[in-house]
């Protein structure tokens, strides 16, 4: 899955819920502007999270870009955010989305392999982890056939069609529910599936009066992930 985060400290408790859901990150970077305030927000908290992002340089076609300056500087900004040694010697990727490729030079290629391949070879599996079910509901979707539909991804165990489950609430309080239908995120849309196994994102139909952060667990162990705290406001005004 290719998931997408919010670019503004503004949206900072979005921004730690998608990040949650990841296991690894690229950094857009414009090729002429440089890294962005909201560059250093996102990539302090995807730090924080031992994520170890894989550098993308784009739009090295603009003229009077400077590409050798921008990397230097993303380097010199990891370094202020206190990135350990690992995630320094960080992979990265030059290149056009407009023009559709990219590569580990400013070499023109004929299209974005490599930059796929390295996805597959930096980005590292999800962790399996054994036991009763947990998935922490980070976003939400609606149809006016299905009403309302939590999507997250399963941290522990298996999450399954048809299980009784127990949505742990927000005030510690445990709602007794049952995933009526599952899907999974292929291409541009969704796949109704039967199973979704640990390290998977998915999408849960049939869970009543769920808020954003709660969690789906095991309806005889329910055990609820932390709620995602939200920073506070980026700015103050006194009058």
């Amino acid at each position: 899955n290719v998931i997408d985060t919010p670019g503004h400290s503004d949206f900072g408790g979005e921004v730690e819920r998608v990040l949650k859901m990841a296991d690894g990150v690229l950094l857009l970077v414009d090729a002429f502007e440089g890294p962005m305030p909201q560059t250093r927000f996102v990539l302090q908290k995807a730090l924080n999270l031992d994520l170890h992002p894989i550098v993308v340089i784009n739009k090295v076609d603009k003229p009077n870009c400077r590409p050798d300056e921008v990397h230097d500087a993303v380097f010199e900004l990891f370094f202020q955010l206190d990135a350990t040694e690992e995630q320094l010697n960080f992979p990265t990727i030059y290149g056009s989305s407009k023009q559709g490729w990219f590569n580990t030079s400013l070499e023109k290629t004929e299209d974005i392999t490599v930059l796929l391949d390295t996805i597959l070879e930096k980005v590292p599996a999800p962790k399996v982890v054994e036991g009763p079910v947990q998935m922490q509901v980070t976003s939400l979707d609606y149809s006016s056939f299905l009403g309302r539909i939590a999507i997250g991804k399963v941290t522990r165990g298996t999450l399954k069609e048809g299980q009784n489950v127990m949505l742990c609430k927000a005030d510690g309080t445990m709602q007794r529910s049952k995933v009526k239908e599952l899907y999974v995120f292929v291409d541009m849309g969704k796949k109704r599936v039967t199973e979704v196994e640990c390290g998977d994102i998915c999408a849960v139909v049939g869970i009543e009066g769920f808020q954003i952060g709660e969690t789906i667990a095991d309806f005889e162990n329910p055990e609820a992930i932390p709620m995602i705290p939200i920073d506070e406001p980026t700015m103050h005004m006194q009058f």
